[in-house]
């Protein structure tokens, strides 16, 4: 073992996360001239990618422009004494694998499992003074049955039979998201060796095919059909429709009604925590931890992580091959392969020299759809909101509720069409789609005593105003007290719990974490730009056409969310390459 690694060893005695940060600070000032990879920006693919790397032997750095690690999964203390998931706020969508082969537990990660899991509360009139209806559901299947019979005993009957039939489609897919997509170059123009290698590929797809068997035309059908539509084959009642359509929009600019919108649907419940399929949690300490712990694992291993270490330009060979890096304070670094964490739009418009990349690829990700709904909004608040629907006890504490994904604005799928089209206008949404999440419900450790942060993920914003217009201070603080009024109107008092905001819009996403258009997956999930199209046709690999260039962050197959499989499957797939050179 070496110096460095011994030093590590006996940090980790200690904290996984006070050893990364030592090893972190003890990697400084001690940028080598040459790595075997360079991975560009420390965001949790990156940070996967890098670990693998290191354990096949690979000596890896990575770079990242700002001052933490962790792209969107991240937290921050923007208001003093709450720590924030600044961008992304929840974990379920990680591979399994990534978890034990990581050891992130060893690492430090903990998690808080929520059941129940998601609430929706009615605006309506309580007539006679009754309390307004809510929609509460968790892993107890009866317990929901008895919960969607406030509105339809029908949908009661059928709910079980939806949650199978898409148990079974996240289950044929599940194999797609562990590999490279089937390299059609390859398969076409290659050798044959690679024309046969190319074939190995095929396997999850058959896979795939097996599990769905006869019923395939109808799992075509959720994939490609519009989520209402899906949905309404299923149930007859609005509020639970709408419930399970925010699935199919957010973080999307789409609506329900739009074909390929029930892929998104499937996006987001196809993940697991602890072993149990669909389910969410929240990150003991915020998703920062997240980060931390893989950082941990990566360092343990001899990754080098440097903060504060922004990468200009991708150098490249008088050949064509790749070479290495160039800082932005001009330090040039080595490297056989170049992996980059960064969108699609930045790796190849920006950090790669245009000369060395085919004019029909510059143009197809230039294309790109990019288009983002989001502004998220992090509150700190001194006491918990009170909704109608389910009151607060006289203490004040956490109630199962308060642990969910609370949808507002979610009575009706009609609803949430109406505000996307106002953002189709160029206008912030006159009733915005609103999933509020407050961790420190189940994470005391993330605001002051009695005190908590609020997750607002809401939807529909666009990113350039009505006019060309930009958004500026007056816009911002217009939108979020739009969504304050909105909150207060299911729980009186929050406006006068708030202690402090954070809004982040379209552009300042893009601003803050690189992500092109504010778009969480960094480019849209549309069934144009998935698998074998993604991030374009005949590029789907990992591969680019600068030789010794990969992608392995969330414009790569397959997609965005807190996945780690783009990270994971492109070091897989630089190691091959690496051993054929």
């Amino acid at each position: 073992m070496t110096a460095y690694g011994r030093g590590l060893s006996r940090a980790m005695g200690a904290s996984p996360h006070r050893a990364w940060r030592r090893a972190l600070s003890d990697t400084r000032g001690r940028l080598k001239p040459e790595y075997d990879a360079v991975v560009v920006g420390a965001g949790h693919n990156g940070l996967v990618a890098a670990a693998y790397l290191q354990r096949f032997g690979v000596n890896t750095a990575v770079f990242e422009r700002r001052h933490v690690i962790g792209g969107a999964a991240v937290t921050e203390e923007i208001i003093p004494g709450f720590k924030f998931s600044r961008a992304s706020y929840l974990l379920s969508l990680l591979r399994p694998q990534i978890y034990s082969e990581l050891e992130l537990k060893k690492h430090g990660l903990r998690l808080h499992l929520r059941n129940p899991y998601s609430f929706t509360p009615m605006l309506e009139e309580g007539a006679g003074g009754k309390v307004p209806r809510s929609l509460l559901l968790g892993t107890d299947m009866a317990e929901n049955q008895k919960q969607i019979a406030q509105f339809s005993r029908k949908d009661a009957q059928a709910f079980p039979k939806y949650e199978a039939f898409m148990d079974r489609l996240a289950l044929a897919i599940d194999p797609l998201l562990d590999s490279a997509p089937v390299d059609l170059e390859a398969f076409q123009r290659g050798s044959l060796l690679q024309r046969l290698k190319s074939l190995s590929t095929l396997k999850p797809l058959w896979q795939a095919g097996c599990i769905l068997g006869a019923q395939l035309p109808q799992y075509y059908q959720v994939l490609t059909a519009p989520a209402a539509k899906v949905l309404d084959q299923w149930f007859e009642s609005e509020p639970l429709k709408a419930t399970l359509a925010t699935d199919a929009v957010i973080g999307a600019m789409t609506n329900p009604y739009i074909p390929g919108s029930g892929y998104v649907l499937l996006h987001h419940v196809m993940g697991s925590l602890e072993g149990i399929r669909g389910a969410w949690g929240y990150v003991q300490g915020g998703m920062g931890a997240l980060s931390d712990a893989i950082a941990s694992s990566a360092t343990a291993h001899g990754v080098s992580i440097f903060t504060e270490k922004m990468v200009a330009k991708v150098q490249v060979s008088s050949g064509g091959r790749v070479q290495g890096v160039v800082l932005q304070d001009g330090s040039e670094v080595r490297s056989k392969v170049v992996l980059s964490n960064a969108s699609p739009q930045i790796t190849f418009l920006k950090l790669t020299p245009q000369e060395w990349l085919p004019e029909e690829f510059v143009a197809r990700i230039a294309q790109l759809d990019t288009q983002s709904p989001v502004t998220k909004i992090n509150v700190a608040v001194n006491r918990l909101p009170d909704f109608l629907a389910a009151p607060n006890t006289p203490s004040g504490q956490p109630l199962p509720h308060h642990q969910c994904s609370i949808h507002l604005n979610c009575e009706d799928t009609l609803l949430v069409h109406r505000a996307f089209e106002d953002a189709l206008d160029g206008l912030p949404s006159e009733r915005p789609l609103i999933e509020l999440c407050i961790p420190s419900s189940l994470d005391p450790t993330l605001a002051p005593p009695g005190c908590h942060v609020i997750s607002l993920f809401t939807q529909y914003t666009p990113y350039t105003l009505a006019g060309g217009k930009a958004w500026d201070e007056q816009q911002r603080n217009a939108y979020a007290d739009r969504v304050f009024d909105c909150i207060e109107a299911y729980a009186p008092g929050f406006k006068g719990s708030v202690v402090g905001r954070d809004i982040l819009t379209p552009p300042d996403l893009e601003r803050v974490f690189g992500l092109p258009g504010g778009n969480v997956f960094h480019c849209a999930m549309s069934l144009d730009q998935l698998y074998f199209a993604r991030p374009v046709p005949l590029h789907s690999g990992y591969h680019s056409p600068l030789c010794g260039l990969y992608l392995c962050g969330s414009g790569a197959h397959p997609g965005g969310g807190v996945m780690g499989a783009a990270g994971r499957n492109a070091a897989h797939v630089v190691f091959r390459d690496l051993r054929s050179m």
